[in-house]
């Protein structure tokens, strides 16, 4: 080839350091994408034929330039940074974002700007949606994946089984007795009972009704605890309602205490519906609901410690916790997600429940993933295929919520490497006006 072959070998290195300051420009027009993972180009040199040489170990092979071997890309951990919108996510570790578009076709992406569109799905910028394993009603996380979804969803009421309390009932209170009429036309006289708190309770309906316990000391050591609610509101048998007062008696059981004022026994509840199996709403709910009214662990009905619910000492009588397992209807306020990827509702009732789980995605050799533009890869044959996992679980990266990774671009290393990049297009450049110098000498030689 001889002194024109510097052409092709200079023409290489060109071709080839553009490409290099193609990809250095494509990083530094990216370093504020977010997710985004920067890109090497791979240099590898040209080898022409053997020239001369008495053997093979002292053979001449002629370089004939460079070429590009490929353009690798970099997954080292973005920063992180914290935003506004809770439902912008960020890996710390290992894994990809899955996310599919309308035809079901699946990309990954470490850019977690989500938000929710008209449909209620978690989605990308790019309208895919974000894949994660399901939950059902009762928010237990099941093994299919699915699109996320945050609807209007709606938590259906639950009707209340029990109500727990604990607290101090005045020792020195003295005994009174009372007939079901005078409780009914005035609950709250001293003389029929000497302490009172009130409890909301839910029907199958989810509907909220108000009830107020009433405690009188019936005996030495022994109370009576009279259950009323809104005559409006429940059916009772005769004689167990006052239209004038509206109360009507709906339940009632005593407390036995110890001489130490431990709670001793529970005694039956009684209810005042037909059939006395439990409480008859009027509002078309479940009849005979039956709530349990639970005053702590008792020495001799539930054999246990008689001190971790309600007591007979002192002089002051007070509620200390008081809780019951029903709730309301409510609907969805809104949403947190945890390390573990699980998004959890929070609704209007007070109540919470997982509505899903974030799902990420690893590859044996990340490297091998085909970007596609848009911060999203696809699987090709040399990424290996994808694995599927829970969010800090395993080898699997922890999900950070209000959080974005950024792009892994080092504006510092782009701007030196554009720099030696530079250089070297100069550099042959010169090359090529060099060649063509000597070769015109040659033309003249023949003048």
């Amino acid at each position: 080839m001889g002194i024109t072959s510097a052409f092709f070998a200079a023409t290489s290195g060109i071709n080839s350091t553009s490409r290099a300051l193609n990809e250095i420009g494509n990083n530094i027009a990216n370093s504020q994408t977010v997710g985004y993972k920067s890109r090497s180009v791979s240099f590898g040199d040209l080898f022409g034929a053997t020239i001369g040489g008495g053997g093979t170990t002292n053979s001449l092979v002629e370089g004939r330039g460079v070429r590009v071997l490929g353009i690798d890309p970099s997954f080292t951990q973005g920063s992180l940074q914290t935003t506004s919108n809770a439902l912008d996510l960020a890996i710390d570790g290992n894994g990809f974002f899955q996310v599919n578009d309308p035809s079901g076709n699946t990309f990954y992406t470490r850019a977690g700007q989500f938000n929710v569109n008209s449909n209620g799905n978690l989605v990308n910028p790019a309208g895919l949606t974000l894949q994660g394993f399901q939950a059902d009603a009762n928010g237990n996380i099941l093994g299919t994946v699915g699109d996320l979804v945050l609807t209007t969803t709606q938590q259906t009421g639950v009707a209340t089984t029990e109500v727990e309390m604990s607290g101090n009932l005045d020792a020195s209170e003295s005994v009174v007795s009372f007939t079901t009429a005078q409780l009914l036309a005035d609950p709250s006289n001293p003389a029929i009972s000497q302490f009172s708190t009130g409890i909301r309770v839910f029907d199958s309906l989810g509907v909220g009704h108000d009830f107020t316990l009433y405690f009188s000391k019936t005996a030495a050591n022994t109370w009576t605890y009279s259950v009323l609610g809104n005559a409006s509101e429940v059916t009772v048998t005769a004689g167990n309602s006052n239209s004038t007062t509206g109360n009507a008696l709906v339940a009632q059981g005593t407390l036995g205490f110890t001489t130490a004022g431990l709670l001793n026994s529970e005694g039956t509840t009684t209810y005042f519906n037909t059939g006395a199996t439990g409480i008859d709403f009027s509002n078309g709910s479940v009849a005979a609901q039956a709530i349990a009214f639970d005053f702590g662990t008792s020495i001799t009905t539930d054999s246990g410690s008689g001190t971790d619910g309600m007591l007979q000492q002192g002089a002051n009588s007070v509620i200390l916790t008081l809780g019951q397992d029903g709730f309301a209807n409510g609907t969805l306020t809104g949403t947190s997600i945890g390390e573990d990827g699980t998004l959890t509702g929070r609704f209007t009732n007070g109540t919470t429940r997982d509505l899903g789980q974030v799902a990420l995605t690893r590859f044996v050799n990340p490297d091998g993933l085909q970007p596609v533009g848009r911060n999203l890869f696809i699987q090709s044959a040399d990424s290996g295929t994808p694995l599927v996992g829970a969010p800090n679980s395993g080898s699997f990266g922890k999900i950070f919520a209000n959080t974005l990774e950024a792009s892994n671009v080092d504006l510092g290393d782009e701007l030196v490497n554009m720099i030696t990049m530079q250089r070297s297009f100069q550099a042959n450049s010169r090359i090529i006006t060099t060649t063509n110098t000597l070769l015109g000498e040659l033309v003249n030689l023949a003048q």
